[in-house]
């Protein structure tokens, strides 16, 4: 058994504290078994080392949250990369290669695709432990899990078994799929449950064979690092889209533990077991109502009851929690650049961004890196930038000479100037960047660990 522990995804439906930069999935907001703060992949990685099958487990991740979530879980996780954000059919697609190619797995081998963000208890790997048995004994080349809606909601898939399933509460039972919908209007959505239709939960299991088979029928590589170099030829499209509702012998288990989805404002919030994280307060005449502010001022909920407020330097959200379909359309309309970045070394916000009168563009970040961490070995074509250390201690090495630097400094760093910074102490600074151009793809990294610097530049 392989598990394949989809992780890639932005989650813009959380804004304004998830966004491109920051997927949901990162959010620390949920309680761990101390009481500390854990976000969705810890509580999952957790969860997987408990229930005994972390070792079975590979992440499938995009490139730019590498970082995050090694931070979050450590460098050892293994991990499965993605060279760009596209969708699920794709990471699926490529992690197939990887376990082919890579990882050295058969054919035969039964994969178990699963999504970061489901909200469960550990009964839950009693099911997935299931799952291969299960698999061989249908037959069929796909299949999937699917467990009794609770309303008619618009936001998951429908699987209408072709025999009654769920009709205990023990056990494992295999059916036919007679008819399988993707995210169907309320009015469709209730038919298909009084069809005895079941939410589909994401979570696929086939033999390996299966995806490479459909590599090689599209002319695809079956190897990860030639399909990886042609990651843009796969379709920006879900494994829904391309395989469950294309894939004709298909079989459905029935899981009757508990089970969330935590991709909405009204669904997390359930979860959250706080009134308030951060500056603020929620009076106590307002019920049921949340406040998560990352903002360094206060925000107060007064007289008002079920809603959410959410904070952060991208924006404010003030919802019901009964915001629904069209909170998520607004949502998922929004393009904003963000504002707010998680990285392996620390965080940083932009705290003002202008064009000035001469044309140049100016943007202003407060950095923070945390102690014993360092920015990658960089240097930019098309900008200047000046760091004013605010607090701390550290290393800088600026073109190959390096130096102590601390609070009271400031820093020019011309175009084309190689250079980073370690922390000896957690380390706050200002960086204001000016130049005709400033992106991410301005960014020429030479080297990322403190040790690869050293070594590139002949230092001890």
């Amino acid at each position: 058994m392989k598990i394949i522990l989809l992780s890639g995804g932005s989650g813009k439906r959380l804004w304004p504290l998830s966004n491109r930069n920051r997927a949901k999935q990162y959010l620390s907001v949920l309680q761990g078994p101390s009481g500390e703060k854990e976000s969705m992949l810890q509580r999952m990685w957790r969860q997987l080392d408990e229930a005994d099958l972390q070792e079975h487990t590979r992440i499938a991740t995009c490139r730019q949250q590498v970082e995050l979530l090694q931070r979050q879980i450590g460098d050892k996780a293994p991990l499965i990369i993605e060279p760009e954000q596209k969708d699920t059919f794709p990471a699926v697609a490529l992690a197939a290669a990887y376990l082919y190619s890579i990882a050295g797995a058969s054919l035969s081998e039964t994969v178990i695709v699963m999504p970061v963000d489901a909200y469960v208890e550990s009964d839950f790997f009693s099911c997935i432990r299931g799952l291969p048995k299960l698999s061989r004994e249908s037959r069929s080349e796909l299949l999937m899990v699917g467990t009794r809606p609770s309303c008619p909601s618009e936001q998951y898939g429908y699987i209408v078994p072709k025999a009654s399933l769920l009709q205990d509460d023990e056990g494992l039972y295999e059916r036919k799929v007679n008819t399988f919908k993707e995210k169907p209007y309320e009015a469709e959505a209730n038919k298909l449950i009084q069809q005895g239709g079941l939410w589909n939960l994401g979570i696929y299991a086939f033999q390996l064979d299966f995806m490479i088979t459909m590599l090689l029928e599209r002319s695809l590589p079956i190897h990860y690092d030639e399909l990886y170099k042609q990651y843009s030829k796969l379709p920006k499209a879900s494994f829904e889209a391309e395989v469950t509702q294309k894939t004709a012998s298909r079989s459905v288990v029935g899981y009757n533990g508990a089970w969330k989805d935590l991709g909405t404002w009204k669904s997390l919030s359930e979860n959250i077991i706080f009134d308030q994280l951060g500056k603020g307060e929620v009076s106590e005449d307002s019920e049921e109502s949340k406040l998560i502010n990352e903002l360094d001022i206060p925000i107060s909920i007064i007289g008002l009851s079920n809603i959410i407020v959410a904070a952060s330097p991208d924006g404010i959200l003030v919802t019901s929690k009964n915001g629904g379909a069209a909170l998520d359309a607004k949502l998922q309309s929004m393009n904003e650049q963000p504002k707010y970045e998680e990285r392996r070394w620390g965080h940083s916000k932009i705290i003002d961004s202008v064009v000035l009168a001469s044309g140049l563009h100016s943007v202003t970040r407060r950095v923070f890196i945390a102690e014993g961490q360092n920015l990658s070995y960089q240097l930019h074509f098309k900008r200047n930038e000046t760091w004013t250390i605010l607090s701390g201690e550290g290393v800088l090495i600026l073109d190959e000479v390096y130096r102590a630097i601390g609070a009271g400094d400031a820093i020019m760093i011309p175009e084309r100037s190689r250079h980073s910074i370690r922390a000896i102490t957690d380390i706050e600074l200002i960086e204001v960047q000016t130049g005709k151009i400033i992106s991410e793809d301005d960014i020429i990294r030479l080297a990322v660990t403190w040790d690869e610097i050293t070594n590139q530049s002949n230092m001890v």
